[in-house]
C-alpha cells in the first residue's frame, strides 16, 4: 500500500474538495465533527465496564473514547515522524496522522448498542433462537443472515458515521476516507469473517447495505483487496495504532476502575502497573506522594507513557509487514511490557469483568434488548404486511410504531416493505442509538412495569 493514498483527505460522498482551512487540517475537523455529533454525545451514557454506574469516576463510553483518542493522537504522531521522514507524503506532518488516528479513535464504540457487550450478544441470540428472527432470517440471503447472526457494534459504527448520523447527505457525515479507513478494524463482510487468518478478519466492519460506501473508502485509499473477495480488504496500516490505544486504555483504565470500586487493592495494582512501567525511579515519585488515589492516578499515567513508546517502537519494527498486509497480530502482543498487559487483562477478567452489580445489569440486559426486539419487530412486519396486502394496520402495532421515529419505519420505501433485512436493519438502528437509561425506561413503559406520570 502506498502512503500517499492511505492518507487521502478525499471526503467519502464528496466529488469536489474544498481548499483547506490554514491551520486546521481535514483531519482536525473529522474529530470535531464526532465530537459534536449526538451519536458521540450519546455515548456519555453507554457503560463501559459498568452499566449504570452511580460512581462519577468510572467510566461511560465517552470518557473511555476521549481517553483512547488521547492516547492515539500521541501513537499516530509517534509513528507519523515515521513515516513523513521516510515517505515524504505532501502536504502531511506528523500531527495530521496524529489527528487521523485520533479521530478513528474518538469513533471507535460510537456504534455500541445499550448495557454493554450483552446488547450485541442478544441480538445474534434473538435472530438465531427467537420464531420472530428466524422468521425474518428465513427471508434474507446468506450474506444478509451473516450480517446479523455476527452483528457487530463496529459495523454499526461505520453505518453511524458514513449514513445515519447525517442522513440527508450522501457519506453521511462525510469524514475524510483516511479517517474511515482507519476506523474499520475489521474490512471484510460478515460472511467471510475468518479468525483463523489473523486479528483483521475476525470480525466484520461493514453491513450488505453499506458495503459500496466502504469499497470507496477502500478505493480512495488504496487498501490493498483480500485475494478472493470482492469486499474484503487488508487492513489500513493506522488501524494498528487505533486497536492499540484502545488495548492500552481499556487495559490499564479498566483495571484502575476496578481499584476505584474497590475490586483491585492498592497493592496488586502498584505490583502490576509498575511491572509495565519498569523504572525504579518512578517508585521513588510515587512515594512522595500522600494521596493513594494520586498514586494510582501517576502511576496509570506513566504505565500509558511507557506503552506508547513501546507500541510507536514496535510500528516502525513491524512497519513493512503492515504496510505489505502481513501483519495478523496487534501491536500490543509484539512490545516489551506484552506479558504484563496479559496479566492484568487476566486479573481483569477473573474481578472486574465479574463485577456482581455490573454482571446483573448486563444479565437483565439480555431480557431487555430481547423484549425491544420483539415488540418493535413484530409492529414492523405487522406494517409491512399491511402496506404491502392494503389492510388497516391493528392498533396496537400502530401505538407501538409511534414509539419510534418515522425515519426507521419508512412504509413509503419498497424495499422497507419487501425485505425484512432493511426492516431489521432500521431497527437495530433505533435499538443501537439508545442510551442504557432511555432503553432500560422504554422497555418498562412498553412492558407495563412503569407508565407515566405526572398532569398531563
Amino acid at each position: 500500500m502506498d502512503w500517499k493514498k492511505l492518507l487521502s483527505a478525499r471526503r467519502l460522498g464528496r466529488t469536489a474538495e474544498k481548499t483547506p482551512v490554514p491551520g486546521r487540517s481535514p483531519f482536525q475537523q473529522d474529530f470535531d465533527r464526532i465530537s459534536f455529533s449526538a451519536a458521540f454525545r450519546r455515548l456519555q451514557d453507554k457503560a463501559q465496564v459498568f452499566p449504570l454506574a452511580e460512581n462519577a469516576y468510572v467510566r461511560t463510553r465517552l470518557t473511555h473514547s476521549l481517553e483512547v483518542a488521547c492516547v492515539g493522537r500521541s501513537l499516530g504522531a509517534g509513528a507519523g515522524v515515521y513515516i513523513c521522514g521516510r515517505y515524504q507524503p505532501p502536504a502531511i506532518q506528523p500531527s495530521d496522522i496524529g489527528a487521523i488516528v485520533a479521530a478513528a479513535s474518538l469513533a471507535h464504540d460510537i456504534g455500541n448498542p445499550p448495557l454493554g457487550h450483552s446488547g450485541e450478544e442478544t441480538i445474534r441470540d434473538w435472530f438465531c433462537h427467537s420464531a420472530l428472527g428466524r422468521a425474518m432470517s428465513s427471508k434474507m440471503t446468506d450474506r444478509e443472515q451473516a450480517d446479523i447472526v455476527n452483528y457487530e457494534g463496529n459495523a454499526q459504527g461505520f453505518r453511524v458515521l458514513a449514513r445515519l448520523q447525517m442522513p440527508d447527505n450522501y457519506g453521511g457525515m462525510q469524514l475524510t476516507c483516511a479517517t474511515l479507513a482507519a476506523f474499520a478494524k475489521y474490512p471484510v463482510e460478515a460472511i467471510n469473517i475468518d479468525p483463523s487468518r489473523g486479528v483483521g478478519t475476525k470480525k466484520f466492519n461493514f453491513f450488505q447495505d453499506d458495503r459500496e460506501l466502504f469499497a470507496q473508502v477502500a478505493a480512495h485509499t488504496g487498501l490493498r483487496r483480500l485475494p478472493g473477495q470482492d469486499y474484503g480488504w487488508y487492513r489500513h496500516p493506522l488501524v494498528f495504532l487505533v486497536e492499540a490505544a484502545d488495548d492500552i486504555s481499556y487495559h490499564i483504565v479498566d483495571f484502575e476502575d476496578g481499584h476505584m470500586l474497590g475490586i483491585i487493592s492498592y497493592d496488586e495494582i502498584q505490583e502490576l502497573f509498575m511491572s509495565v512501567i519498569a523504572d525504579p525511579g518512578v517508585m521513588k515519585s510515587v512515594d512522595t506522594l500522600r494521596d493513594p488515589v494520586r498514586k494510582v492516578e501517576f502511576m496509570r499515567a506513566r504505565a500509558i507513557s511507557k506503552l506508547i513508546e513501546e507500541v510507536v517502537e514496535a510500528f516502525k519494527t513491524h512497519h513493512d509487514r503492515i504496510l505489505a498486509g502481513e501483519l495478523t497480530e496487534p501491536l500490543v502482543k509484539l512490545i516489551p511490557s506484552a506479558a504484563a498487559l496479559r496479566t492484568i487483562q487476566e486479573r481483569s477478567r477473573e474481578d472486574v469483568y465479574t463485577y456482581q452489580r455490573a454482571v446483573e445489569i448486563e444479565a437483565a440486559g439480555f431480557e431487555l434488548t430481547e423484549g425491544l426486539l420483539d415488540t418493535f419487530a413484530a409492529a414492523m412486519n405487522d406494517c409491512a404486511e399491511a402496506g404491502l396486502q392494503g389492510k388497516t394496520l391493528s392498533y396496537r402495532s400502530r401505538k407501538i410504531l409511534q414509539l419510534i421515529p418515522a425515519q426507521y419505519w419508512r412504509t413509503a420505501d419498497p424495499e422497507w416493505l419487501n425485505r425484512s433485512y432493511i426492516r431489521l436493519l432500521n431497527l437495530l438502528d433505533f435499538i443501537s442509538g439508545m442510551t442504557d437509561s432511555y432503553a432500560v425506561a422504554l422497555y418498562k413503559k412498553i412492558k407495563g412495569i412503569s407508565l407515566p406520570s405526572g398532569n398531563l
